[in-house]
């Protein structure tokens, strides 16, 4: 009886989630409605899936509106209709410009057409066309000449909300998407407030004046079906890469084969056969056959553009993924567990991670699309969170700015509270967690059998690619397991280096990045990781990774395997990383592990650090099956979607323990560390790849530091910031030079130990002024002088002013006070445009400019302002020069000790404690350039809280650790820098700038 209900899915309109809407449906006695959110069709699936827990009959459409004008409604007879319908409101989706009209402009087999009272008066219908009455038309049809054609009439009794309280935050979503005021919202942005579900009774007792309208929409639903299985779901991604499932198998198994010389030689031991045997039979067991030689396609297309990637995931558990190049570990070497990968008793469907850099991905993905017929990118559903919903709803309340930013930061008091203020919090807590708009999956692509709108409508996002409606977690509730096809900046700064290396050594054999098995020995990578000297390196070069790196001691890459494992959050918070690193460090501890846990996990000394130790212990130490135990690591992922299931099988590891006369304590300790953990922990294939893109960073910094980090300061860094790379490359002897006009580039270049930075780092600075500097003298040669460069470039007064000020004439060694004179009285203000070619040069007059002195304190000051940092020492700029000799060097002989340290802020991290209080971790560079590890607990991060960029002078005590050195503050206040001397008279004095000569200012770590 009813076809036309929204969910919340009808964005920023209706308040109601899927579920919900069912249940409301059976509480009314409703056995058959019609989901028609407007626009989308992002909750059909979810409300097929849900709705035999209900037992209603679900039929799903589209309520095709503009803006709020709803023009028809479009209802599936069957699951083609329903394709139908995708493939007609995508077209609107795909092209923005375009309006939806008042009916349908195609033809749209098996659908029902259904047009609201007033907008459908004077059409004439076919036959699979009605006319919705709603209750407020009934008087009105009485009068009407449509009570003579009864036979085309249906009830349309909207749902958009459960009740009032919907109705009014339904008010208030309008208001957020027109981005007014509610005073001001139209009503003809709004629905109805009896736009609610009525008991089938009532609905039925309201048109009993007209049962040919109930008899006309009963025989509607009755006409429609919409089949989609959720039980015995069956792999929908596309079947074959070749002409048929069985030469699909046959081309996985020469390409398995043809790939164990390239991976193991000659010498290739049994085992290898034997797992490659039983991992092809398993993959054509679960039909996941054409899943590796899509990947396999994928990057067969990327080696041959010579793009550099990683395979990562649980994938990198799999013999045959590593013989197809899809990964780069070796699941032998490292004994990795095939079964959390693909398992006979795992019903969801693998998937790889396959990373590229982040320039190339985009190429990767135009591939895709263009080679395989139903693809799409998958979406994801950006909600509303809490404080943006405070900021939103007190706009469209009309509160002061002042008041919206004190309650976003939850300072006041309830009861204090005004009632708009009060009525902003409530309602913001009742729409966090609604939909607000869709975005862009990070890397998942659908590769379909069927055309992708036989499952949903897609949209088209600014980058160009067809986009799903749902999300991942309902693909794979159909059988559409995704592609991860991601992006880092790691693999960018790989490559170029290697680019850099290849230009600038031409009488050296070219860099083999992909020669893992050396680098595992190379001793010079080996101190790198012993010592944490890892700046700039892939994975490894957090504080939080350096302290553990330092810590463990690792020289070798199993340990940096289980190192990039045991960094995540959720193995500190069980207490595990502390255990696993005293056992790795003091043998004799490897005693204090349950000799059960010791079998199951010996290259760990019985810790869980992986996640497939969830699944091992699980299943030998808690008797699950290996379904159930692989259940119970996605159920702590958030990746399960039946509550009920996964506590059952808690209770199954529980009760088998009890009946094995395993003690309770000791079973509710392994449980805590399963449970705190699991849904953090990488898989064991997972940090192998992470550690072969590791080693990979560590070889190019071990032996080109300097080209690497060229290369890692033009892909912006990646744990760090710009500033500290250019600090790094300092660090090994590198000379940086600012911005130059004849031997910068847009990014940064290196010749000999010189690191030019390029343009692409100037705050306001224009590409396509670059580009003419990067023309002319590519064209015509260098720059000779300003007036030359004026002459061959167009360009503005405040672009060439950037370039003087960050000394980009320098060559001319002329003050470049002087130059900014000059560029004043030859360049207009006008727009420049291209330069047009005359026969006869225009002859400039050469202006006699004053003598101005700038100072190195000056250039420190713009460096600032167009780099966002200084190139020399930032400690020269203290206003109170300091006379402290203590270096982060000499701490680790003051364990205990309380000392007085200054520090230059690198990078913080926050924390909370157990009790929910806020703490910090905060990363310094003292003098020298050395690093410096700072802890602030509660009380001192309340009193003494960082306070932005700069020196602080660091008060506390030394704490050694396992070698590894730390301060924990207790007192810290930030020191003040010299003022600004291009604005200040007193830094100008010849005697303050004699304590801070050029040369002292050149002479940096920092």
């Amino acid at each position: 009886m009813y076809l036309n209900c929204h969910t919340y899915y009808s964005l920023r309109y209706g308040t109601i989630k899927p579920e919900q809407l069912l249940a409301i449906a059976s509480e009314n006695g409703v056995q058959t409605l019609a989901l028609t959110d407007i626009n989308t069709t992002s909750a059909c699936l979810d409300v097929v899936r849900l709705s035999e827990k209900y037992k209603i009959k679900p039929v799903l459409g589209v309520d095709f509106r503009n803006k709020a004008q709803q023009e028809f409604i479009l209802i599936a007879k069957n699951n083609y209709g329903f394709e139908n319908i995708n493939s007609y409101l995508s077209t609107f989706l795909h092209n923005n410009d375009l309006k939806i009209p008042e009916r349908p402009d195609v033809i749209l087999n098996d659908c029902f057409v259904i047009y609201p009272y007033q907008k459908g008066k004077d059409f004439k219908l076919k036959p699979n066309e009605f006319l919705g009455i709603s209750p407020k038309d009934l008087n009105h049809l009485k009068f009407s000449k449509w009570n003579r054609f009864r036979e085309k009439l249906v009830v349309l009794k909207t749902v958009s909300f459960q009740n009032k309280k919907g109705f009014n935050t339904h008010r208030l979503l309008r208001a957020i998407d027109n981005n007014t005021l509610l005073s001001k919202l139209s009503k003809s942005e709004e629905g109805y407030e009896d736009d609610i579900m009525l008991p089938y009774n009532q609905l039925c007792e309201t048109y009993s004046d007209f049962p040919k309208l109930i008899n006309n929409t009963e025989q509607l639903l009755d006409h429609c079906s919409i089949d989609f299985d959720f039980k015995n779901i069956q792999p929908k991604n596309q079947k074959c890469l070749t002409e048929n499932e069985t030469s699909d198998y046959q081309l996985l198994e020469k390409l398995t084969y043809d790939g164990i010389n390239y991976r193991y030689g000659e010498n290739v031991e049994e085992k290898i056969y034997k797992r490659i045997e039983k991992e092809l039979d398993i993959i054509k067991q679960k039909n996941f056959v054409s899943y590796f030689l899509i990947n396999w396609k994928i990057l067969e297309y990327a080696r041959s553009k010579d793009y550099y990637y990683v395979g990562r995931g649980s994938g990198a558990n799999s013999i045959i993924a590593y013989l197809l190049r899809i990964t780069d570990v070796d699941p032998i070497e490292l004994d990795l567990y095939f079964e959390r990968f693909i398992n006979l008793f795992r019903q969801n469907p693998p998937d790889f991670d396959i990373d590229f850099s982040w320039k190339d991905r985009d190429d990767i993905t135009k591939f895709i699309f263009k080679t395989f017929k139903h693809t799409a990118l998958i979406t994801v559903y950006n909600t509303f969170k809490f404080k943006a919903s405070v900021r939103e709803l007190g706009k469209v309340f009309g509160l002061p700015k002042s008041e919206i930013d004190l309650l976003t930061k939850g300072k006041f008091n309830v009861q204090q509270l005004d009632r708009l203020s009060q009525l902003v919090l409530k309602y913001s807590q009742y729409i966090e967690g609604f939909p607000n708009y869709l975005g862009i999956h990070a890397g998942g692509i659908l590769i379909s059998e069927k055309p992708i709108h036989y499952y949903c409508a897609t949209f088209m996002p600014p980058k160009g690619f067809a986009t799903t409606q749902f999300d991942m977690v309902v693909a794979e509730d159909i059988g559409l397991y995704k592609f991860d096809i991601l992006s880092q900046r790691g693999l960018g700064k790989i490559k170029d280096t290697v680019d850099i290396i290849n230009k600038n050594y031409t009488n050296q054999l070219p860099v083999d990045i992909h020669n893992i098995k050396r680098f595992k020995e190379d001793e010079r990578i080996k101190d790198l990781l012993r010592n944490a000297k890892a700046i700039g390196c892939f994975y490894v070069e957090s504080p939080a990774m350096r302290m553990l790196l330092k810590k463990l001691q690792v020289d070798n890459y199993l340990g940096l395997v289980a190192a990039s494992s045991v960094i995540r959050p959720g193995v500190a918070k069980s207490g595990m990383m502390r255990q696993y690193i005293l056992r790795y460090r003091y043998p004799e501890r490897r005693k204090e592990a349950h000799p059960v846990l010791q079998r199951i996990m010996p290259e760990t000394y019985g810790v869980m650090v992986y996640q497939e130790d969830v699944i091992k212990v699980a299943h030998y130490f808690g008797g699950l099956t290996l379904g159930e135990a692989d259940m119970l690591r996605r159920g702590m992922s958030g990746k399960f979607r039946s509550r009920e299931e996964f506590l059952k099988v808690k209770q199954q590891f529980f009760d088998n323990c009890k009946k094995d006369g395993k003690p309770f304590d000791l079973v509710a300790e392994i449980w805590r560390q399963i449970e705190s953990f699991a849904g953090y922990a990488f898989a064991k294939g997972h940090s192998a790849s992470y550690a072969v893109e590791s080693y990979q960073s560590l070889f190019l910094k071990a032996y080109y530091p300097l080209e690497y980090m060229t290369a890692t300061i033009n892909n912006f860094g990646g744990f760090y910031s710009t500033e500290l790379y250019i600090h790094e490359a300092r660090m090994h002897n590198g000379i940086i030079e600012a911005p130059c006009i004849n031997n910068s580039y847009n990014h940064a270049i290196i010749k000999g130990k010189t690191i030019y930075l390029g343009f692409m780092f100037l705050q306001s600075f224009e590409s396509n002024t670059t580009q003419r500097i990067l023309n002319e003298r590519n064209n015509n040669g260098a720059f000779k002088s300003l007036d030359d460069f004026i002459e061959r470039v167009p360009i503005s007064i405040e672009q060439i002013s950037i370039l003087i000020k960050i000394n980009a004439f320098r060559f001319t060694l002329i003050n470049k006070r002087e130059l900014l004179w000059e560029a004043h009285l030859k360049i207009s203000k006008t727009v420049v445009l291209e330069d047009i070619v005359t026969l006869f040069k225009t002859e400039r007059i050469n202006y006699n400019t004053p003598e101005l002195p700038s100072t190195a304190l000056e250039n420190a000051f713009d460096e600032i302002e167009l780099l966002g940092f200084p190139l020399c020492n930032p400690f020269h700029l203290l206003e109170k020069e300091s006379t402290s000799q203590l270096r982060a060097k000499h701490l680790a002989q003051l364990k205990g000790k309380y000392i007085k340290i200054e520090g230059y802020l690198i990078t913080t991290k926050p924390t909370s404690t157990s009790n929910g209080k806020r703490m910090y971790f905060g990363t310094f560079l003292d003098r020298d350039g050395d690093f410096l590890d700072t802890v602030h607990f509660p009380p001192i991060a309340a009193k003494y809280p960082f306070r932005g960029k700069g020196i602080y002078e660091i008060t506390g005590k030394v704490m050694v650790e396992f070698d590894c050195v730390s301060i924990e503050v207790s007192k810290f206040e930030r020191l003040a820098i010299i003022e600004d001397p291009r604005y200040s008279i007193k830094s100008l004095n010849p005697t303050f700038q004699k304590k801070r000569s050029f040369n002292d200012l050149k002479k940096t770590h920092v």
